[in-house]
């Protein structure tokens, strides 16, 4: 159950950043003028997949589970991000529903979460739909979020887990997963960190990004003995120091390679910016080009289709964040991501609205909500970015 939601890892999301962001970061790349119809395609999509959300929402404001908020939130942070407005003007039923289930979810502690599991990603994701719920109204919880977050990096010198961030429980591990949720929500809410810094309670900005890069397949800043500089794996990620959720890969040296994936290298790219590495940083030439090397939207490269739409979404938040407007292809094509993923979920979209991974169940992927959410923030960055 520890890895209901990552794929990461995620979530993600990753979860989507809030209005502000996405006003300032996502709108990077410029407009489209072309493609009128596609656009309206995208809206009515759009249009469908909140109907089919709101359907699902429970009187108690949850969506899918009541035991983990982190799925409510992504699928309200889809509602607020509307690229029409309309759930925010119209102070919709849903948001203040939703809402009000997480208040419910908060803790003493700053923690966001209902059951002992998953505690930095549900506080994370919650986090991130507060502050695009109301900016202001939530500010004191999302600083004792954010001290939360603070206290469950992990301070291990000498070990390569050190500077990263878990699950939130005992255990020591941290994963690129966690990680990148909580970046998130940390540099979402930099704005409001100043009692927190001045008693010490900031994020190690430096540890947490010595953890970034050891979780990816560059030998030039990893020098840890598992990263590996093969051309297939140069650059990308894995999802823990010495373990990659794709496996392994002999390579024709006799050495065994940890194998790069799709969606944790897209964690990776937002690892770096939500941390304020510099776009020419070698560090983040290294992932983009491997990302733009093995782009695909027929699968989640090196996972099959496991994670299918987690990937969507953060291709979407990464390139978008990032402001890459096409992609250079090894074969000598430029390809428009927005235009190829806006097709592409609009071919998998459900009658009902709904999208769901009929491939994989893994990572809660047959679920509905979950991946409805991730599909239909995907596409509200493509339509602000078309």
């Amino acid at each position: 159950m520890k890895t209901l939601f990552i794929i990461l890892s995620v979530a993600a999301l990753i979860v989507a950043s809030s209005s502000r962001a996405a006003e300032t970061k996502e709108q990077l790349i410029p407009r489209d003028a072309g493609n009128v119809s596609l656009r309206r395609e995208v809206q009515h999509a759009i249009d469908k997949g909140l109907a089919f959300l709101k359907e699902q929402q429970k009187p108690e404001g949850w969506f899918s589970t009541p035991d983990y908020p982190a799925i409510s939130g992504l699928a309200l942070t889809a509602f607020l991000r509307d690229t029409e407005g309309r759930y925010t003007k119209d102070k919709s039923g849903v948001i203040t529903k939703g809402v009000d289930y997480l208040l419910s979810c908060t803790h003493p502690d700053g923690g966001i979460y209902k059951k002992e599991d998953l505690l930095n990603y549900n506080t994370s994701v919650a986090m991130m739909t507060l502050l695009a719920a109301d900016e202001s109204k939530y500010n004191d919880l999302l600083r004792k979020g954010r001290e939360f977050l603070v206290k469950s990096q992990h301070h291990l010198e000498g070990d390569p887990h050190d500077g990263g961030i878990g699950y939130g429980d005992d255990n020591k591990h941290s994963d690129l997963s966690n990680m990148v949720m909580a970046l998130e929500a940390m540099h979402a809410t930099q704005h409001l960190k100043g009692v927190e810094v001045a008693a010490g309670l900031d994020l190690d900005w430096k540890a947490a990004v010595g953890f970034i890069q050891r979780c990816q397949n560059l030998p030039e800043y990893n020098k840890e003995p598992y990263a590996s500089g093969d051309e297939k794996n140069k650059g990308g990620f894995i999802y823990y120091p010495g373990k990659s959720q794709a496996g392994k890969m002999e390579l024709p040296d006799g050495k065994t390679a940890l194998r790069s994936y799709g969606s944790i290298s897209y964690d990776g790219l937002l690892s770096y910016i939500y941390s304020d590495v510099k776009r020419d940083d070698p560090r983040v030439q290294a992932v983009f080009e491997w990302l733009q090397k093995n782009y695909t939207l027929d699968e989640n490269p090196g996972m099959g289709m496991q994670g299918r739409y987690y990937y969507y979404n953060t291709i979407a938040k990464a390139l978008a964040t990032y402001g890459a407007d096409k992609l250079a292809l090894p074969d000598g094509r430029k390809v428009d991501w927005k235009l190829d993923l806006a097709k592409k979920l609009l071919d998998l979209q459900k009658p009902d609205g709904s999208w769901s991974n009929t491939d994989s169940g893994r990572w809660w992927e047959k679920d509905p909500v979950l991946v409805t959410s991730y599909a239909v923030m995907a596409l509200e960055i493509i339509y602000r970015a078309m």
